[in-house]
């Protein structure tokens, strides 16, 4: 079903109600956490906790393995590093080590764990690729209290000698599905087996198959599971999407930020290729734009997103690197330029935006070839998402048919605005309070 409505409510209004939004009724004073975490809580504006961090922070501040299955957006980052700092606080002997797919949640997990032991003195590192080995190799040798690192990383600094894990106490798995997507199955075994047999494993992922279950239950011990359906995104997401060939998808996204009010957006592809063209055809037609994928150093992905962060530039282009651990303040957009072949990814990508409880948009651009990859999205967050047509200014749209996944452009079916198909899908009416 695709619905026709103003243009300019893609956007839900952050004044709107959402029905069945989680909120607690617990403060972070209930959970009787150490008087110097509970400073930096509130220094930080926290008040209440997230559903996650409801459902599973007495329980792992006594000890407990977890299997958390959380949405990107739901505040799982909490519900792990304050149990874990707390423990810290109350036992000196207490470390932690934490494992993640990219070197951007890395980084973002450290820069919360920093602000959340502010004032602490408890030394930490973060060890990803694209960095100085030699400083990694100073810095392992230290006495961290806490790690957080990507896998090739780790084992990399273990093979050298330079790392030791048999005084942790914590383990941490983060978006573990997401590691598992990368390959990094074997790493991920061979670091818990350098880890004594006594520690606490927490289990975090957006999904929950076979595989993963088989490996949770050779990992953990008698693990308590909190699962919140993560399947569907956040409320606060207005998910759209557009009929459209990949010959007008450039101009279908300029007449968006040229008709919509943008505040900033990211726009993901799934090739590099595509990222830099995108970025490229986006900055000859004067947009502020700035783009970030694995062939990007280091130095220049954490410049891109400290621009973008500070506003220097309004669109971000991407591949799934962004998709996971990086927490843009008020971002009001985000755009699919293409369907994601994972359709946990669609949730992951919408979900940099309307986080915290606010409201932002998800645009996905459908073509022929990605409409059944689509339908396996719409199952999965179950609901059907409003569909639009190209705006005839730009040109045809193609018919929405799923099973035809090799549809070509010349020679097929599309959509025209007639009476035949009026009554089925129709294009969003012209806004004439474009942005100038």
């Amino acid at each position: 079903m695709v619905s026709t409505i103003d243009p300019q409510k893609l956007v839900k209004k952050a004044t709107q109600t959402k029905e069945d939004e989680f909120v607690s009724t617990l403060t972070f004073t209930d959970f009787n956490l150490h008087e110097k975490l509970e400073r930096n809580i509130t220094s930080k504006g926290y008040k209440r906790p997230t559903e996650i961090q409801e459902k599973s922070m007495s329980s792992l501040i006594e000890g407990n393995d977890m299997i958390g299955i959380a949405a990107t957006g739901t505040g799982k980052t909490g519900a792990f590093l304050i149990p874990i700092i707390h423990q810290m606080l109350e036992d000196k002997n207490t470390t932690a080590l934490v494992v993640v797919p990219t070197r951007e949640l890395a980084q973002q997990v450290q820069d919360e764990y920093r602000s959340l032991t502010n004032g602490l003195e408890f030394h930490s590192s973060c060890f990803i690729g694209g960095t100085n080995v030699g400083k990694d190799i100073t810095n392992a040798r230290r006495n961290n209290r806490f790690i957080v690192a990507t896998p090739g990383r780790l084992n990399d600094l273990i093979d050298r000698g330079a790392l030791t894990l048999h005084h942790t106490s914590i383990l941490v798995l983060d978006e573990f599905d997401r590691m598992l997507d990368m390959g990094f199955v074997n790493d991920i075994l061979k670091i818990s087996e350098l880890l004594p047999p006594q520690k606490q494993t927490l289990f975090f992922s957006a999904t929950m198959d076979g595989k993963i279950k088989q490996l949770a239950k050779k990992l953990l011990n008698n693990p308590k599971e909190i699962n919140l359906a993560i399947a569907k995104p956040a409320e606060g997401i207005n998910q759209v999407a557009f009929l459209v060939y990949d010959l007008y998808k450039i101009q279908l996204l300029e007449h968006y930020l040229n008709h919509q009010e943008v505040k900033n957006m990211i726009v993901f592809a799934s090739r590099k290729v595509q990222v830099d063209q995108i970025t490229r055809k986006l900055g000859q037609l004067g947009f502020s734009v700035v783009a970030m994928h694995s062939d990007k150093t280091q130095e220049e992905r954490n410049e891109a997103i400290r621009l973008f962060k500070s506003g220097k530039y309004e669109i971000l282009v991407a591949t799934d690197i962004v998709s996971r651990g990086i927490d843009i303040d008020d971002l009001s957009h985000v755009v699919n330029f293409d369907v994601p072949s994972d359709a946990a990814d669609y949730v992951h990508r919408i979900g940099r935006t309307a986080r915290a409880g606010k409201d932002g948009a998800g645009i996905t651009f459908i073509s022929p070839e990605d409409q059944l990859k689509f339908t396996y999205i719409e199952k999965l967050i179950e609901r059907e998402v409003d569909k639009y047509l190209t705006p005839e200014e730009i040109g045809e749209s193609p018919e929405f048919n799923p099973q035809a996944q090799n549809t070509k452009h010349k020679g097929k079916k599309r959509y025209r605005n007639n009476n035949k198909n009026r009554n089925r899908k129709k294009r969003p009416p012209k806004n004439n309070n474009s942005k100038s």
